[in-house]
Formats: structure tokens, sequence, C-alpha cells
């Protein structure tokens, strides 16, 4: 059974910047912004129930302001954290505390159900405390492809 892994591009440039004393690496400070945030994300397959689970941190963010989409086998997730108007008479000395679009892409892996295999009421989503969590039915093995034999 194959297991999900997560890859990540700037792992080996972490690495390489650790011994000069920088424990991460602020990549958001060496590459130019798009001005779109991309969420956090962990992907989790619980072979047990048949489930992967993908969990997305959007601090701040309320659900009416999110928006889900599966197309050709990717997840689409786009939100806004729209700043706050209070106190914007006196100004701020310092505000640390990002806002503006957020959106990741992410490929499901293959054997999930899809917008295309799936009821509606087989993929859910739920939000608390800025954590989206969407939970997908993974194919059972009876329903996976099967192997044809060439005579």
């Amino acid at each position: 059974m194959a297991h999900l892994t997560f890859y990540e591009p700037f792992f080996d440039l972490e690495q390489l910047v650790k011994p000069f004393g920088t424990s991460r690496l602020n990549i958001n400070s060496v590459i130019p912004s798009s001005g779109v945030l991309k969420p956090k994300l962990d992907l989790h397959e619980n072979t047990q129930k048949n489930l992967i689970t993908a969990t997305f941190e959007l601090p701040g963010v309320k659900k009416e302001d999110v928006q889900l989409d599966i197309h050709n086998g990717i997840l689409i997730i786009s939100a806004e954290n729209k700043a706050s108007s209070e106190h914007e008479e006196n100004g701020y000395a310092i505000r640390e505390r990002r806002f503006g679009k957020m959106s990741r892409s992410l490929r499901l892996p293959q054997g999930i159900k899809t917008y295309s295999r799936v009821q509606d009421e087989d993929i859910r989503a739920a939000m608390a405390d800025g954590v989206l969590t969407i939970t997908f039915p993974k194919l059972s093995p009876d329903q996976e492809p099967k192997k044809i034999a060439i005579a």
C-alpha cells in the first residue's frame, strides 16, 4: 500500500544555512512574494478507516471567507483574512499579523474518491479555531483499478 509523503523543496537549503545559526530559513524574505499567502498543510492517511485527512492552518479566517474546490484531482483552497478597521484612527506601532488572500493547491493522491466518483456527503470539511480539516474517503480495495492481462 502506498503511503503519503510530503515534499519540502527548501529542506536542503535549510540544512545548508543551519550551521550558521539560523534555525529556520525565512523563505518569504529570500523569494519575492506574489502577495498571496500559502497556508501550512498536514496530510494524514488513516488506513484503518480508509480516509485521507488534510488539515490547513488559516488563522483569523472565518469559514464564510473560505472557498474549497476540486478540479481534475486537485484540491484548491482559497481564503481571505480581512484586516480589522479597529484602531485605525491612531495607527499602529507594530502590526505583525498578516492579512490578505491565501491560496493553496494540492494534487490529491491516487486512490481518493473525488467529485466524479463520490457523493457530496462523503467529503467532509470542518473549521474550528483557525484550522480547516477536510476528510476524503479512499477507494476500497475492490474499487481500485484492476490489471488486465493481454492475451
